[in-house]
């Protein structure tokens, strides 16, 4: 069975244009390749990064560029690019990550033997930025069982690497303005619908982290989105009150007990 699909991007004024025409050519050149690539440009970007979004827009017909006049985050940006897709079948992607040849391949076939999939992710393999060396891995759970449960806890999927239906992400409210988290709150919506969740075992992006993406997880700014997560865990029914408090305990250690030259550490050997 033959699928046809979208691919949802989001590029801001810090992307660097090098690392952006990187991740559209590992679209446009897999295996299998989209039918079209949404990119939202969330507000005003420099002359440097327009040049290339302009040069392969029009060099790539597949490429649909959608302007916001202001930078609103990458959680109304994906809400709003969501709406432009085409097709019921959506994947995302980041403008600085690269998805490995055949990810696309993998991600279709399973579709196609597991028609009630809502979402299915993958692991990826996370690469210092400049030089692209292997970091580290973020293993996630494959089965629907073990998904919601390592919810309970952390967000079960990378988000870079999922393919999802857009009805059913739709219908479970699309993305919400969350400070770094607005795909797990959908994950956490969409558990609540029951909605049929999957991982594949394999390696389907290189993510780019640096020091920066580590400070960003730490702070009290940060720990109150944490603390939103839980209790609308909490709300949803998914997690019980007792859970609420250990995760609240742990994530107030991880981000804002830990110095950040210690939270990377932390990150990469604990939750993973």
């Amino acid at each position: 069975m033959e699928w046809k699909f979208s691919v949802l991007m989001s590029v801001y004024a810090k992307d660097r244009p090098a690392w952006v025409a990187q991740a559209w050519e590992s679209v446009l050149f897999n295996r299998v390749s989209p039918d079209e690539i949404i990119t939202v440009i969330d507000g005003p970007v420099p002359a440097d990064l327009q040049a290339v979004l302009d040069e392969f827009s029009a060099k790539y017909p597949q490429i649909k560029l959608f302007p916001l006049a202001k930078n609103g985050g990458l959680g109304p940006a994906l809400a709003y690019g969501l709406q432009q897709c085409t097709h019921e079948l959506v994947a995302r992607m980041d403008a600085d990550d690269i998805s490995l040849p055949d990810r696309f391949e993998k991600q279709l076939a399973y579709f196609a033997a597991h028609p009630d999939t809502a979402v299915l992710g993958g692991q990826i393999q996370e690469i210092d930025g400049d030089s692209l060396q292997p970091v580290a891995i973020r293993a996630v759970p494959q089965t629907d069982k073990k998904i919601k449960h390592f919810l309970k806890s952390r967000s079960p999927f990378n988000h870079m690497a999922v393919m999802y239906k857009k009805s059913k992400v739709l219908e479970a409210g699309s993305y919400g303005n969350y400070y770094f988290m607005q795909d797990y709150f959908l994950w956490a919506h969409m558990a609540a619908k029951g909605f049929e969740m999957a991982n594949l075992p394999d390696i389907l992006v290189n993510a780019r982290v640096n020091d920066a993406l580590y400070k960003r997880r730490g702070g009290w700014k940060y720990f109150k989105r944490s603390w939103s997560i839980s209790s609308k865990l909490l709300e949803l029914g998914l997690i019980s009150y007792p859970r609420h408090l250990f995760n609240l305990a742990v994530r107030f250690c991880a981000q804002v007990l830990i110095p950040d030259s210690v939270r990377g550490y932390f990150y990469k050997k604990v939750l993973r």
